[in-house]
């Protein structure tokens, strides 16, 4: 156990508090913060002065971070609670919902909104002081909800979800599960029920009787699983929903009696990325922290028909035996050449025994099939969905055990007929 010489605290010890406040905006965000570290951040801060702003952020730094991945929110926090003074109505801006096609005057920084949501959420009494004294604005919302809040989060967009909805979000989708009816096989299963005469067995079982057939031996078709692919777009117009879809693929890999022989993942953006052996990992933190280690290409750019050309040559017939279903999570949204990613999904459909494409831009009412990719993609899939909420996801069970689902492939076809 450390011991800690006595500490003399003035009797308004305004610093300190605010260090307190600092540090649980930081465990809000993910941050691993005990009372221990801010007992530690108070004296470091006493040791080394106030005096410099630099040193001061060091400290702080020294105390609350230890994960290379924790240094960007830190950085935001600390830049948002200790030297913007006006962060509160830039905070504001930062969690209102996502509109496309509208661009904020400044542009959110890297974990700038996880930032917002996080001191946003603590109540703070006392803040820090600033040279500009502004008058309070007191905001008050009045919300009524005719949903329970688990419904309403079910069909929230995961764009537009706040910190805690996607810590919710995640529990839930935890819970999903994605069955999978067997495929009829041409093996069979000894059954007391069974439409076929097992004849080796009934014959071996007559030589114990003295050749005198007694009983007859029946068969039932032996189940066979198939094994589920998954092909996720994880580049920057896709990385919320790719990651909120990798939490669910991580449950339907750990689940067990699920159906699926075996569960195989890849990610691309600009590079196709094989993830399956991280999801192996019954920590779902840890699983997908290792799958965005070996991914180097997060919110990157989109090259979908290199991708799916690496998967066609190098990965296909590895992994897509045994009729294997197929999920395709991507916007669509590509710039290469529309004539060879048309090659490429052809020969991925012929490939799969069922092809089912997963398009967040499909949750717009009036989304049509005017980009090259998506026209070109369009043609070579099953089932057409969307994936954009928990919703979507809990739909997709019934697309997978419908063979006939072709979500809103047929709509679409329509609107590209000339």
């Amino acid at each position: 156990m450390a011991e800690y010489i006595p500490l003399e605290i003035p009797d308004e010890p305004k610093l300190a508090r605010n260090i307190l406040h600092f540090a649980r905006a930081l465990r809000r965000a993910g941050l691993p913060v005990g009372p221990g570290r801010v007992i530690d951040a108070i004296r470091a801060v006493e040791a080394a002065g106030f005096t410099d702003r630099m040193d001061f952020y060091w400290t702080l730094h020294a105390c609350f971070v230890n994960r290379p991945e924790h240094r960007i929110v830190f950085a935001q926090i600390f830049r948002l609670y200790w030297r913007d003074p006006r962060y509160l109505e830039h905070m504001m801006s930062m969690m209102l919902p996502a509109v496309r096609g509208v661009q904020e005057e400044k542009p959110a920084l890297s974990a700038e909104k996880r930032a917002a949501q996080a001191l946003l959420g603590d109540s703070m009494p006392e803040l820090p002081e600033t040279e500009e004294s502004e008058e309070a604005t007191r905001i008050e919302v009045d919300a009524s909800f005719t949903l329970s809040h688990e419904e309403k989060l079910k069909s929230l967009d995961f764009e537009q979800m706040s910190l805690a909805e996607i810590a919710e979000a995640k529990r839930m989708i935890a819970r999903l599960s994605l069955p999978v009816r067997p495929i009829p096989s041409r093996r069979g299963i000894a059954a007391h029920t069974g439409r076929r005469i097992d004849w080796r067995r009934t014959l071996r079982a007559s030589m114990r009787q003295g050749g005198e057939i007694r009983d007859i031996a029946l068969l039932k078709p032996r189940p066979r699983w198939p094994n589920l692919v998954v092909l996720c777009d994880i580049s920057g117009s896709m990385s919320q929903y790719s990651r909120m879809v990798l939490h669910f693929l991580h449950a339907v890999a750990n689940e067990k009696g699920a159906g699926w022989a075996k569960v195989h993942a890849f990610t691309f953006g600009t590079r196709l990325t094989n993830i399956t052996r991280h999801l192996a990992n019954r920590d779902v933190d840890a699983a997908l922290r290792a799958a965005g280690a070996e991914a180097q290409d997060w919110e990157g750019g989109t090259r979908i028909g290199q991708s799916l050309h690496a998967f066609n040559r190098d990965w296909s017939r590895r992994v897509m035996g045994q009729g294997a279903v197929v999920l395709l999570i991507t916007d669509g949204l590509d710039r290469d050449d529309a004539g060879a990613l048309g090659t490429e999904m052809q020969r991925l459909h012929l490939s799969a025994r069922r092809l089912i494409w997963l398009n967040p831009l499909l949750r717009w009412d009036g989304f049509a099939p005017k980009a090259q990719g998506i026209r070109a993609m369009l043609p070579h899939v099953d089932s057409f969905r969307a994936s954009h909420s928990i919703r979507s996801l809990e739909d997709l069970a019934e697309a997978i055990s419908r063979p006939d689902d072709c979500g809103e492939k047929l709509r679409l076809m329509r609107m590209m007929e000339p």
